[in-house]
């Protein structure tokens, strides 16, 4: 299952509008270090200016099968603080179609990593469609920031040895065309 690089991804991003906006590279935030848009064998993600952080009440317990949308604070701007050890959503700026062929899986970029938040993303199913939802922990001990617009996670997209018998789109998946930021669903 061969990994696709830059030259495929970008005509998929043209023929097929496989992601929109489509960056070819670029950096941005404080200093401009933070790269995204197009590398040799993947796409690095930005983050849009929509966040959810977690603002427990007394006694609140997170259940995914019961979750509370009110168990999260909505914020909007150019940056988001995360308390030292605890949790955001946010969202890709990017919205994606995958093709049926191809999974696309994500990892966090090391500018972050190395200042101890953990980005996780789950995989992008052939034909799932959307604006992806990105979990986001502070592992350090200090508040740590987040910027709007800048690169967050590296994506890699492989191609099966054939075509996929059901994918996302045919199963009907819940987190279908997705547009914010999405919240567990039951």
């Amino acid at each position: 299952m061969p990994v696709k690089s830059d030259r495929w991804i970008r005509e998929m991003a043209r023929s097929a509008r496989m992601i929109e906006p489509f960056a070819e590279e670029g950096r941005c935030g404080p200093g401009r270090g933070v790269s995204h848009g197009l590398s040799a064998y993947g796409y690095d993600l930005r983050l849009a200016d929509e966040f959810r952080v977690f603002a427990p009440r007394q006694g609140s317990v997170v259940d995914p099968l019961a979750f509370e949308p009110e168990l999260l604070e909505e914020v909007r701007g150019a940056s988001c603080l995360i308390p030292p050890n605890a949790f955001v959503l946010a969202r890709s700026l990017e919205y994606f179609r995958i093709p049926r062929g191809v999974i696309a899986i994500g990892f966090g970029k090391s500018t972050y990593v190395r200042c101890g938040i953990i980005v996780t993303l789950t995989p992008f199913e052939p034909e799932w469609e959307g604006h992806a939802t990105l979990e986001i922990s502070n592992a350090s001990p200090l508040p740590a920031r987040l910027h709007a617009g800048a690169g967050i996670a590296q994506l890699l997209f492989i191609e099966g040895d054939e075509p996929c018998l059901r994918s996302y789109a045919d199963k009907a998946g819940r987190y279908q065309a997705s547009n914010g930021i999405t919240l567990a669903c039951p």
